[in-house]
């Protein structure tokens, strides 16, 4: 199945309200290489109330920009480090969708296929990845890896999905600049893009 929104263009999601996230508002943490892209991706699915930009998964406790690269150099020169990813913190309404919802426009809106890369963008700071806080969180990442997988399978993508799902660590919010980077920048570079392929679960129809 074809999912043709992939690579549209769409609107703001009205429902983006940063002031409704508070202490308890849900979110998980996603990695689908360049945030810019990512953070673009998740803020249209209805029920997001906001995307943050950061940085997740590393050994550093406090990462900045500059920090992901000089790691990367030191891990391609031998150096036992990991690396954080890109990141996009999504909170969601849970009255509006669910984290299922949510994990479905992370499979589809990006290759989670390609490893330590997305596109044009190469190096494991753009790796993709779920980094969970709850067991509950784990299952359904786990549970929706496994059916998207099936779904590219079902579209003759053999590739195995390469997708990290580890626990949160060291999550740090990126420098101002990169927030809503591509709604202050509307031509600025984005080489995020999806399979083409569809989330589908047949269990559910």
């Amino acid at each position: 199945m074809l999912n043709s929104s992939v690579l549209a263009d769409k609107s703001v999601n009205p429902s983006l309200n940063k002031a409704a996230v508070g202490p308890d508002t849900p979110y998980i943490v996603l990695g689908m290489g360049c945030f810019w892209g990512a953070e673009k991706r998740m803020q249209i699915l209805a029920g997001v109330l906001d995307v943050e930009a950061g940085y997740a998964g590393g050994d550093i406790a406090h990462p900045n920009y500059q920090t992901l690269h000089d790691t990367e150099k030191s891990i391609r020169e031998g150096k036992a480090v990991e690396n954080h990813a890109e990141v996009v913190k999504v909170y969601y309404d849970p009255k509006q969708t669910t984290l299922e919802r949510v994990l479905i426009q992370f499979w589809e809106n990006h290759n989670p296929t390609q490893g330590n890369r997305q596109g044009n963008d190469i190096g494991s700071n753009y790796r993709s990845a779920v980094f969970y806080r709850t067991d509950e969180e784990r299952q359904l990442a786990e549970k929706t890896r496994g059916i998207y997988q099936a779904n590219l399978k079902a579209a003759d993508i053999t590739k195995p999905i390469t997708t990290e799902i580890a626990p949160l660590k060291n999550y740090t919010s990126a420098e101002a600049y990169h927030q809503d980077y591509l709604e202050k920048n509307p031509r600025g570079y984005c080489g995020l893009g999806g399979t083409g392929v569809a989330y589908h679960d047949s269990k559910q129809q």
